[in-house]
């Protein structure tokens, strides 16, 4: 059987270890430096990239284990200005989350993905992607009344760049893909039906996008879902069908779109085997991270089976729906849970390859 038949990937995070958690925490009292936190980092992604290693899962990320904070804002960490009082997003259990504000220019990045992706290549044996926070995401900490000297358009080109140098070093370091994760695209549509922002974020992610010759958009991707935090979503209630064609006009050769924890998938994959073009990769989602239960593999073959249906098995693969730690102080699942249900997906996977014909 071919291993790649129908590829498997993760979307990123996993649970921070125990010893990363306190250590985080230490570090925001002040009572540990940041070189100390760096070693209890080290530690959790040596750790995690062997826990990920024994699922059998064929690509593996670093769990995202030095992202401090999150998956949203790693980029910025100890950035000095920034104001905490930014846009605030609401969950579905009542929760928010509030993004920073920036307070003035230049806009900079702090930290860089490709650092992560270095440390992750040195100790893992099988292929590791890396994931990046999108340029869309980020322009929403401009702030709506302006930076006096500092104009929207000087800091979207600042925004840009950074973006642009961050992916172009991850694939030259050796990135099995490089995922942009764009979980406000479904936000987008909830904040402004009228689809102006969402066309806006798209609109900024393929200037990004231009930069990269046609060969090096199929190693990159885009990761949709209605988010992920304490177990709650931001936009699950909002329509994909509102989503999924403006979300194709990504110009990248893969899209990683949450599926599992949607309520009526066939409606959707019928709507993606219309808008899948020549050179597209649609990694469905068959894990949803949020569930406790662990799916079996034959649960998760048969949402492979159902994607099949409408998805060219040669332009599909399977991922998880979402990460499954992706804010640092989310400890809503155990690390254990999260290596199980990725070890079914990797089986769930290679048993639809099976029925599918391609053992």
């Amino acid at each position: 059987m071919s291993e790649y038949a129908i590829p498997t990937e993760p979307i990123g995070s996993i649970p921070r270890t125990q010893e990363l958690v306190r250590a985080e925490e230490t570090f925001r009292e002040g009572k540990i430096s940041l070189e100390e936190l760096h070693a209890v980092a080290d530690r959790a992604t040596a750790e995690t990239i062997r826990g990920f290693e024994e699922t059998g899962s064929p690509v593996i990320s670093d769990g995202e284990q030095r992202k401090y904070g999150g998956f949203a804002f790693y980029c910025l960490h100890g950035a000095e200005n920034l104001a905490p009082d930014g846009v605030e997003v609401g969950f579905s259990d009542g929760h928010s989350r509030q993004l920073p504000r920036l307070t003035e220019g230049p806009f900079r990045y702090t930290e860089s993905a490709d650092g992560y992706l270095e440390t992750a290549l040195k100790l893992a044996r099988t292929r590791v992607k890396q994931a990046v926070i999108s340029p869309s995401l980020l322009s929403l900490i401009y702030p709506a009344d302006g930076i006096e000297h500092y104009p929207r358009e000087r800091f979207l080109a600042d925004l840009v760049r950074e973006h642009v140098g961050e992916v172009r070093r991850c694939l030259d370091a050796g990135a099995h893909k490089v995922q942009i994760d764009f979980t406000e695209g479904r936000l987008a549509v909830k904040l402004d039906p009228s689809g102006e922002l969402l066309r806006s974020f798209v609109a900024l992610l393929n200037t990004s996008l231009e930069s990269f010759a046609e060969d090096e958009r199929t190693r990159l991707g885009v990761h949709t879902c209605p988010g992920g935090d304490w177990d709650a979503t931001h936009s699950a209630d909002v329509d994909y069908l509102d989503l999924l064609p403006t979300l194709f006009e990504i110009d990248v050769g893969n899209f990683y779109i949450a599926m599992a924890s949607e309520k009526e998938p066939g409606r959707a994959l019928q709507r993606i085997g219309t808008l899948i073009q020549p050179g597209h990769r649609v990694f469905v989602g068959v894990i949803d991270a949020i569930d406790p239960c662990v799916e079996s593999p034959e649960e998760v073959r048969d949402r492979v089976l159902e994607a099949a249906e409408y998805i060219p098995s040669a332009q599909l693969g399977t991922t998880d729906d979402c990460g499954f730690s992706p804010f640092a102080d989310d400890l809503s699942t155990s690390r254990d849970l999260a290596f199980a249900k990725i070890r079914a997906r990797v089986e769930g996977t290679r048993l639809a390859e099976d029925a599918l014909g391609h053992g």
